[in-house]
């Protein structure tokens, strides 16, 4: 089979198509026919080995899983003798990120608890843009935020993957949402769902009046001190992504913060799970999820993508296609 391979921590230009070894799956697991993946920020993590601390989970000299990728949508081809639950012909997608990687290929063998049946209406594409953004929202706004109907709570960093995904779920939830993104990304976070949208590039939020019962850091460069101040007396603010600054301020900062005040500020590390896959393929069925879709690659493409990707201007999502 066609895989992407990296053999060595560095940039776009050292992953290559290659000819792997189709893989055969054990007792415990499926074999899944890939017909898209997407890109997320641990695939970026995966390619250059930074922050080095990630070298201790992926590999210390160099990449411990030679096929990046991690979110997929496919189709099962065959199953091993232990599995009860899934069968050759189902349509599925999932997170491959806990279990080895591997997505960039046309063939994976994975565990059936790292997937869930792909709704009947959503395309391969769609359900490959799902899962690691989607998790990554729903921990942050369900487990982390303490999400209440009728909330005022702020997505900062709402134009991309993860962003767009906690746009729709926190809507879900009831909650009057706003949007934080450049200007050229309004138009797509209205029609995402957001009560409110700030340009980032007219207005600071953290100046403002209004304060959030909720507040989502998916990326930004504020400091811990201005979220503190646009949170209401009682509210939460939860750090998944920004700048190196941000990360160290919300780990060092936040616990102590939280302690010794009514706020609660603090970071979260997202975690795979099948309940939550589940919960996102509900919201899809649903159409209360409708993931936006920036650019298409195919397999050969990969290092385009990652270049266009790790540009930090994607709205949406990246789709890789076999």
């Amino acid at each position: 089979m066609k895989a992407i391979v990296s053999n060595k921590y560095g940039s776009a230009e050292d992953l290559e198509l290659k000819e792997v070894e189709k893989p055969i799956p054990q007792d415990n697991q499926v074999l899944v026919k890939i017909h898209a993946a997407s890109l997320n920020y641990g695939n970026l993590v995966l390619l250059k080995g930074k922050p080095f601390l990630a070298r201790f989970a992926f590999g210390l000299l160099r990449p411990k899983y030679p096929i990046p990728g991690g979110d997929i949508a496919g189709t099962i081809e065959a199953v091993g003798r232990d599995i009860k639950k899934m069968k050759a012909g189902d349509e599925v997608f999932g997170d491959l990120s806990g279990c080895g990687w591997g997505g960039f290929a046309e063939y994976v063998s994975v565990p059936e608890h790292v997937l869930a049946l792909k709704p009947v209406n959503s395309t391969f594409e769609q359900a490959a843009a799902v899962p690691m953004a989607g998790v990554t929202a729903i921990q942050g706004l369900r487990n982390k935020g303490k999400i209440q109907s009728g909330q005022k709570v702020l997505i900062n960093g709402a134009s991309g993957g993860v962003g767009l995904a906690a746009v729709q779920i926190a809507k879900s939830y009831g909650a009057e949402v706003t949007g934080v993104c450049s200007t050229r990304n309004i138009d797509i976070l209205r029609s995402s769902g957001a009560d409110h949208v700030i340009d980032y590039t007219k207005e600071d939020f953290t100046q403002k009046p209004q304060r959030y019962d909720l507040i989502l850091g998916v990326n930004g460069y504020q400091p811990i001190s201005a979220y503190k101040r646009a949170l209401s007396p009682n509210g939460i603010y939860v750090m998944i992504g920004g700048s190196g600054a941000q990360l160290t301020q919300a780990m060092v900062f936040g616990p102590w913060t939280s302690l010794f005040g009514s706020k609660k500020m603090g970071n979260m590390l997202q975690r795979p799970n099948q309940e939550d896959l589940l919960y996102l393929s509900d919201l899809l069925k649903d159409g209360q999820l409708k993931p936006t879709i920036d650019r298409c690659y195919t397999l050969s493409e990969v290092p385009e993508a990652f270049r266009y990707f790790d540009g930090g201007h994607a709205r949406g999502k990246v789709v890789i296609t076999m």
